[in-house]
Parts: C-alpha cells; sequence; structure tokens
C-alpha cells in the first residue's frame, strides 16, 4: 500500500510542473489571470519540478513499493510528456508570428 505522505508529495510536485506548464486549476487560474505565471519563469519551475521527481526516482530506486513507483514513474511521464506539448505550442506559435 503506497505511503500516502510519498504520494501527497509527488503529486504536489506534480502539480506544480503542470501549473507552471499551463494546467490551470482552481489554485493557479487567478495567478495566470494577474500575469503571474510568466513564460520564462513557468518554464524554470517546470524544469525544476522535473528535476525533483527525478532525483526522487533515483534516490528511492529499490525501496518503493510498487504502486509508489507507478505513481512517481506516472508523474515524470506526464510532466515530461506537457513540457514537450508546450514547446511544440511555443514553436508554433513562433512561426506564426510575423517579422
Amino acid at each position: 500500500m503506497a505511503n500516502p505522505d510519498f504520494v501527497g508529495l509527488v503529486t504536489s510536485v506534480q502539480a506544480t510542473a503542470e501549473a507552471a506548464l499551463g494546467q490551470l486549476n482552481a489554485a493557479t487560474s487567478s495567478a495566470a489571470r494577474d500575469g503571474l505565471l510568466d513564460e520564462s519563469r513557468s518554464a524554470q519551475v517546470a524544469e525544476r519540478s522535473l528535476k525533483l521527481l527525478l532525483m526522487l526516482a533515483e534516490k528511492t530506486r529499490g525501496n518503493l513499493d510498487f504502486e509508489e513507483a507507478e505513481i512517481l514513474s506516472d508523474a515524470v511521464a506526464s510532466v515530461r510528456e506537457l513540457q514537450e506539448a508546450r514547446a511544440a505550442q511555443l514553436e508554433a506559435a513562433q512561426t506564426q508570428e510575423p517579422n
């Protein structure tokens, strides 16, 4: 059975990355509306969150039960996927901007 504190930690870091990458929820929508989620800061927050998840995976390797390992692996994959999607969006927006 997964440790609820561990699951909470992983979920919290994942939610931070998701919010930084534009996956708005009730907690982050007001920050976005007020312009507090600028692009460069958002990219840094997302990258830092991914690095935290990867460090956690490295440091806990072999010490997690199946459910905990799966939750952590899914969180890493989700953040990476969102980063790739956000990068593609930014690239598409740049190619559409008139010079």
